[in-house]
C-alpha cells in the first residue's frame, strides 16, 4: 500500500471486500428467499420487516470495525510492531464486550422497535421471534467484523472473504434444514443466521493465532484492552459506526412508511432492498479501501500519495458501480422472481430499484470521499454531514411529501434526493478539511 501502482492494489483489495459484504447480505436475502418459497408471504414479510434493523446493526458494526482498521492501519504505516499486537488484542476483546451490550440492549427495545415500525398484527408475532433470535448473535456478528478489519489493515481481504463463503453455504444448508425438515419458520433462518455467524467468527479468531510472523497474530495470554489504543478506535470507530448506522436509521423510518402500504409492498420491498444491496456494498468496499490505505500512507505521513489514492478509488467506483447498477435494474424481474413469482409483487419491487440503482451514482462521492477523511482519523465531519443530509431529508419527507401523498414511488424517490444534498455537503467539507490537513503534516 506505502509503494508502487495504486491501481490495480485498490481493485484486488475492494472485490474481495466487497464480495464479502455482499455474502454477509445473502444472509439475510437466503433467509428471505427460503421463506417466500417454503412458508408463505407473511413469513417473507415477516423476515423482510426486519431488513432495515439488521442493515442498521451490520452497518454500525462495520463502522466500529473500521476504528481498528484505521488505527492497525497507521501504526503500520509507521512500522510500530509492538503496538499493532496490542491494539489487534484490544480490538478483539473490545468487539466481544460491545457485542454482549449490544445484544442485551436490544432484546429489551425488541418490542417497541417493532411496535414503532408499524409492522401488522398478522406479521408482528415472526418478525419478533425473527429479531429476538438474531439480536441474541450480536456479539458473534461485531467479532466477526474485527477480525475482519484487522486482516483488511494487514492489506489481506481474500481470507475473510473465503471465511464468510463457507459459511454462507452453511448457512443456506441450515436453512433448507430448520424450515423444511425442523418446520420452522422465521425463527429457523434466524437461528441458521446466527449459527454461520458463530462460525465464521470462530474460524477468524482461530487464523490470526496462526499468522506467524505477523504483528497481528492474536495469543490467548496477551487477550486484553490498551486504554489509549482503545479510545482511538472508538473515537474513529464510533463516529464511523453512526454515519453507517445513520442510512439504515432513516431507512428504519422509511421501513415503517412501507409498511403502512400493506403486506404486498412489504414483501416487494424486502425482496428488492436484497438486490439493490449488491450495489451499495461495493460503493461501500472502495470507501474501505480508501480507508486503508490512506490511513497506512497518512501514517507514512505521504500525502501527496493519499490525495492520489482518493481520486483513483473515485473513479474505480464510479465506472464499476453505474455499470453493475445498470445490468441489475435490466435483470429486476427474473431477480425479484427468485424471492417471489407473485407479478404484483415484481412490479413494486422494480418501482424500487428504478429510484435507487438509477442514481446509486451519487452515493459513491458520499463513501470515497467520508471513507478517505476517516483514513486521515477525521470521522466525527462526514457522520454529522451523514447525520443531517440523510437521515433528516428522509424524516422531513416521510412526514411531509410522502403523508401528502402516500404512494410507492414518492416513498421512493428520497434516495436519490437524500443522496444529493449529502453528496453536494460531503464534497465542500472534503476539501476544507483537506488544507487543514496538510497544513497540519507540514508542521510536523
Amino acid at each position: 500500500m506505502l509503494n508502487g501502482s495504486i491501481w490495480d492494489k485498490l481493485l484486488k483489495f475492494a472485490l474481495p471486500l466487497a464480495a464479502t459484504g455482499i455474502l454477509q447480505q445473502l444472509f439475510n436475502a437466503a433467509d428471505i428467499a427460503i421463506v417466500g418459497r417454503f412458508v408463505g408471504k407473511n413469513a417473507m414479510a415477516a423476515v423482510g420487516s426486519n431488513s432495515s434493523i439488521i442493515a442498521l446493526i451490520v452497518n454500525l458494526f462495520v463502522g466500529i470495525s473500521l476504528g481498528a482498521n484505521v488505527v492497525i492501519a497507521n501504526l503500520t504505516g509507521q512500522g510500530n510492531t509492538v503496538k499493532i499486537e496490542k491494539a489487534a488484542h484490544t480490538a478483539v476483546v473490545g468487539a466481544v464486550i460491545a457485542g454482549v451490550i449490544a445484544a442485551v440492549v436490544g432484546e429489551i427495545f425488541a418490542p417497541p422497535i417493532l411496535r414503532s415500525m408499524g409492522v401488522p398484527e398478522e406479521i408482528y408475532p415472526l418478525s419478533m421471534v425473527y429479531l429476538r433470535i438474531y439480536l441474541a448473535g450480536m456479539p458473534f456478528i461485531l467479532l466477526y467484523n474485527v477480525e475482519s478489519a484487522i486482516f483488511r489493515s494487514q492489506g489481506d481481504t481474500r481470507t475473510p472473504l473465503i471465511c464468510l463463503l463457507m459459511s454462507g453455504l452453511l448457512n443456506v444448508l441450515l436453512n433448507l434444514f430448520f424450515v423444511n425438515v425442523v418446520h420452522m419458520s422465521a425463527g429457523g433462518v434466524a437461528l441458521a443466521t446466527i449459527l454461520s455467524n458463530l462460525f465464521s467468527a470462530i474460524l477468524l479468531f482461530v487464523l490470526l493465532t496462526k499468522q506467524e510472523g505477523s504483528p497481528v497474530r492474536l495469543y490467548i495470554s496477551k487477550l486484553g484492552i490498551e486504554k489509549r489504543l482503545l479510545v482511538k478506535m472508538l473515537k474513529i470507530g464510533v463516529p464511523a459506526g453512526i454515519q453507517g448506522a445513520v442510512f439504515s436509521l432513516s431507512n428504519v423510518v422509511i421501513q415503517s412508511a412501507v409498511n403502512s402500504l400493506g403486506g404486498d409492498i412489504m414483501a416487494a420491498s424486502a425482496a428488492a432492498f436484497n438486490i439493490e444491496i449488491f450495489a451499495f456494498y461495493l460503493i461501500n468496499s472502495f470507501g474501505q479501501a480508501a480507508t486503508t490505505f490512506v490511513g497506512q500512507n497518512y501514517g507514512a505521513h505521504n500525502m501527496k500519495r493519499c490525495r492520489r489514492i482518493s481520486r483513483i478509488t473515485l473513479l474505480w467506483d464510479l465506472g464499476i458501480t453505474i455499470s453493475l447498477s445498470a445490468i441489475i435494474y435490466l435483470l429486476g424481474a427474473p431477480l425479484l422472481s427468485i424471492f417471489n413469482n407473485d407479478p404484483v409483487i415484481i412490479e413494486y419491487g422494480l418501482i424500487r430499484l428504478k429510484y435507487i440503482l438509477l442514481f446509486e451514482g451519487i452515493n459513491v462521492f458520499i463513501e470515497i470521499l467520508s471513507g478517505s477523511l476517516r483514513g486521515y482519523g477525521h470521522s466525527a465531519e462526514p457522520a454529522a454531514i451523514t447525520f443531517i443530509g440523510v437521515c433528516g431529508v428522509r424524516i422531513l419527507w416521510v412526514f411531509t411529501v410522502f403523508s401528502a401523498n402516500p404512494s410507492f414511488g414518492l416513498l421512493m424517490a428520497v434516495y436519490p434526493v437524500s443522496w444529493l444534498v449529502t453528496a453536494f455537503v460531503m464534497i465542500i467539507a472534503y476539501f476544507v478539511l483537506i488544507k487543514k490537513i496538510e497544513k497540519s503534516n507540514r508542521s510536523l
